[in-house]
């Protein structure tokens, strides 16, 4: 880097602490918001050094971002995506591939999922011709147990497919354990969970694959993004390949010959010596993210511990806070667990004086963000009625969930004085109430 650039970036640098909010926190005026990213002058600087090196595709920073990502989990391989809905839509067509022989999900076949989360950690199952199995939750983890997974498998059954609702991990290990003694895929949506760990081992690892997202709600974030991670080299090769318009090539784009072969290769009815460069081997997507996204990527990477300190940290002053208060059932973690946690999540007693609905205006009213538990009971929803699934058991807990349940915030960026007031909040409006 010239001393041009230098001057420019020392500049960023300065204008982001002359633009950097120090105003006081105003109770029920300022916006307390229930997620969001935590930017700092190395972040704006990262941003701005990789766009002067008018790298604008994925490149250097991207590849970097991919071997770093993988060490912090401990994982062989990390592929970048333009985002964690990405990231589940190929690890589930990877499932698919025929380079995996007889052990590759057929149309039809059944993956086990919850009735309860985001749709799109369930819609990858459809969108490839799957059958999903919807199971129900437990209150206070809201994960599905191993128990609920168990009871759910049948003879079409060939995949299972989780997220770590907020941050919270469902029973990895014993799942994890479960899907090896009866052949079954595992793919782990850590999307809501990086940094949190079940039995002292980080969430993310223990499946056949594990997913992420950068979008800005998330623990790092590149604005926009995502990740799929395995340890499987033949996954991994699937991935990249589906990512990469489904080509069988693995040169990085303006790359060539870099495995010595590129004109020797004879695959499909293709001519001897046909450019590898472009033989495709699936039927695949370009959903690769940007160097700039990945240079802010490495940045935030930095603050990984950071981050998760601060939302465990403030999850405890919020749970202490409301600790005792009737007519709300509070979180729990699962047993065995350490969550990096997403949310803090509360339900409203079905015999509680007052409704969600009542709450949810009360917090909006002083300026506190709320979320429901993302889709509730998915299998309500007008997209899924006439979509072809299976459920097992009863989903009581998922319906309760959607009309009873609600989050708010414990990310980085609140204070303690913004948790506290969130607190008084809640306090207050049960008081009135009961």
């Amino acid at each position: 880097m010239g001393d041009r650039a230098a001057r420019i970036l020392a500049e960023v640098r300065q204008l982001h602490r002359e633009e950097e909010n120090t105003g006081e926190f105003e109770p029920g005026v300022t916006e307390i918001y229930p997620s969001g990213a935590v930017l700092d002058e190395n972040d704006r600087v990262a941003l701005v050094e990789a766009a002067l090196g008018l790298r604008i595709a994925a490149g250097a920073h991207s590849r970097r971002f991919e071997s770093a990502f993988a060490r912090t989990l401990g994982l062989r391989k990390a592929h970048l995506t333009n985002s964690g809905s990405s990231a589940n839509l190929l690890a589930m067509a990877a499932l698919t591939s025929p380079s995996l022989g007889d052990r590759r999900l057929r149309p039809g076949d059944e993956v086990i999922t919850c009735a309860t989360g985001f749709p799109t950690t369930v819609n990858p199952i459809i969108q490839h011709g799957l059958v999903p199995v919807f199971v129900d939750i437990e209150l206070g983890t809201y994960n599905a147990t191993a128990d609920d997974i168990a009871r759910a498998i049948g003879p079409r059954t060939r995949a299972i497919s989780l997220a770590h609702t907020l941050g919270n991990p469902f029973q990895a290990a014993e799942i994890a354990e479960l899907a090896k003694a009866h052949g079954l895929f595992l793919l782990e949506d850590n999307c809501d969970a990086v940094g949190s760990t079940y039995r002292g081992r980080l969430t993310g690892t223990f499946g056949d694959m594990s997913t992420v997202s950068f979008y800005p709600a998330h623990h790092l974030t590149m604005g926009e993004g995502g990740c799929v991670l395995t340890s499987n080299l033949a996954l991994a090769r699937v991935v990249e390949s589906l990512r990469d318009w489904g080509r069988d090539c693995w040169c990085e784009p303006g790359e060539n010959d870099r495995c010595l072969k590129r004109f020797g290769y004879q695959m499909g009815t293709l001519p001897e010596g046909y450019d590898h460069k472009y033989i495709f081997s699936h039927v695949g997507y370009n959903l690769k993210t940007t160097d700039l996204q990945a240079a802010l990527g490495l940045s935030q990477l930095a603050r990984l511990e950071e981050f998760g300190e601060a939302r465990r940290r403030n999850w405890r002053r919020m749970r202490e806070g409301l600790d005792g208060l009737p007519h709300l059932l509070l979180p729990e973690p699962t047993p065995d667990s350490d969550p990096s946690w997403f949310g803090f999540v509360i339900t409203i007693a079905t015999d509680a004086p007052f409704t969600t609905a009542e709450l949810v205006a009360f917090l909006e009213q002083r300026k506190i963000g709320t979320r429901r538990l993302f889709a509730g009971n998915l299998t309500r929803h007008p997209a899924y009625q006439d979509v072809q699934h299976r459920v097992s058991g009863e989903l009581t807990n998922s319906n309760i969930v959607t009309s009873q349940t609600i989050w708010t915030g414990v990310y980085p960026g609140l204070t303690s004085e913004m948790l506290d007031y969130v607190v008084a909040s809640i306090k207050e409006f049960v008081a009135a109430r009961s």
